[in-house]
């Protein structure tokens, strides 16, 4: 508002508040134009109407009312090539005025950026990643040292690790297997619960009745 104001008395006015301005008077007389068509359109029905009404009783007032129509008709067909040529030019307008927007954006945008990029060279780039990759790789080796320090400075190669849990695996599993070769063979215990009954010969009848005479004739 200020910038309008300034401008009318400077000479100067704003190409953006201009086009802006010529934006919103186009589109009022679009809007005058609109109800004009109306006007018209409302106009030829009556005509219509009055020319069908005495087409055969009154002739001349039915031959007047065409004529009208006739001249409305013609007259809404120049609005309707008015209407078309502001209807143009508006767009163009507005796209006119997106672009200058967008263009004045992008420039802001490329004087933001050369002030963030002012001073910055590739070299300055490239040492300052340099700087921080060194950094990084002494913190990594101050956390391995302080995380296992039985084990700092010790180069352990993790494919030897690997081949020999390998090879115990493997001895392991041999000696199961020896182990399984040499199993004895344990033949069944005898079942204790039957007992077999067994009945003196006659021999060992006398045999036994023979020492028993002899352990008393001793006596």
């Amino acid at each position: 508002m200020m910038a309008s104001f300034m401008s009318y008395f400077t000479g100067r006015r704003d190409p953006k508040q201009s086009a802006r301005d010529a934006i919103v008077s186009i589109r009022e007389q679009l809007m005058m134009i609109e109800k004009k068509e109306e006007h018209l359109q409302r106009q030829i029905a009556q005509d219509v109407a009055t020319a069908k009404a005495n087409a055969v009783s009154n002739k001349t007032a039915a031959t007047a009312a065409l004529r009208r129509k006739k001249m409305h008709e013609a007259d809404l067909e120049k609005l309707a090539g008015t209407r078309l040529q502001l209807e143009v030019q508006v767009n163009t307008l507005e796209s006119a005025n997106i672009n200058a927007n967008t263009l004045d954006v992008m420039r802001k945008g490329a004087n933001a950026l050369k002030g963030i990029h002012d001073g910055l060279t590739m070299d300055k780039v490239d040492a300052t990643m340099n700087s921080i990759n060194e950094q990084r790789d002494l913190a990594n080796e101050i956390s391995n040292l302080i995380s296992d320090p039985l084990n700092a400075g010790l180069n352990i190669d993790e494919d030897e690790l690997k081949a020999e849990l390998e090879e115990l695996e493997q001895a392991g599993l041999n000696e199961r297997l020896m182990g399984a070769d040499h199993v004895p063979v344990h033949a069944p215990a005898p079942s204790t619960s039957r007992v077999e009954t067994r009945h003196p010969t006659a021999e060992e009848v006398e045999d036994a009745e023979l020492k028993e005479l002899q352990a008393a004739l001793a006596m």
